[in-house]
């Protein structure tokens, strides 16, 4: 993963395949069990969250091609990895076994994971800093949903 263009297409690739695997999973499994969960009233509308997760996708993998192209550390890119596995799993966990709760501790090790990245991607790139903002903010919003809708079902 030495050239600079190939390596950002593998880390997008590999990115995008974890993309693939809770799209998949939410597309066979989220209907009819999803439309009869209590959502919160601050639930987005289901179209919002494909644009959201692309945008996402790009700018986390954005973020750790840098520090990879940058160091050349194989920790923090192995870190990345184990945490989409984690990140796919969610839609299994939630959408494909119905498990809401199991599927909330998921997204608060998501949560970890991405706080440990971003600890460290402060320490070496800024701007891979600053593009995994949205993620953090945008995975505590999907945590708040996740808890509302364990409480209320």
């Amino acid at each position: 993963m030495n050239n600079k263009y190939l390596s950002l297409f593998i880390i997008l690739t590999i990115t995008f395949l974890a993309s693939a695997i809770g799209g998949f999973t939410t597309s066979a499994f989220k209907e009819p069990w999803y439309s009869q969960l209590t959502l919160a009233p601050f639930n987005p509308p289901a179209w919002v969250f494909g644009p959201v997760w692309t945008t996402l996708y790009i700018l986390m993998s954005v973020a750790i091609w840098k520090i990879w192209f940058n160091t050349k550390n194989k920790y923090i890119l192995k870190i990345y990895f184990i945490h989409l596995f984690f990140n796919s799993t969610w839609s299994i966990v939630f959408f494909g076994f119905h498990q809401i709760g199991l599927a909330l501790i998921n997204l608060i090790i998501i949560l970890a994971f991405i706080t440990f990245l971003l600890k460290e991607y402060f320490k070496i790139d800024k701007i891979s800093y600053y593009l995994m903002i949205p993620y953090f903010l945008w995975s505590t919003y999907a945590l708040i949903l996740n808890s509302y809708i364990f409480i209320y079902n």
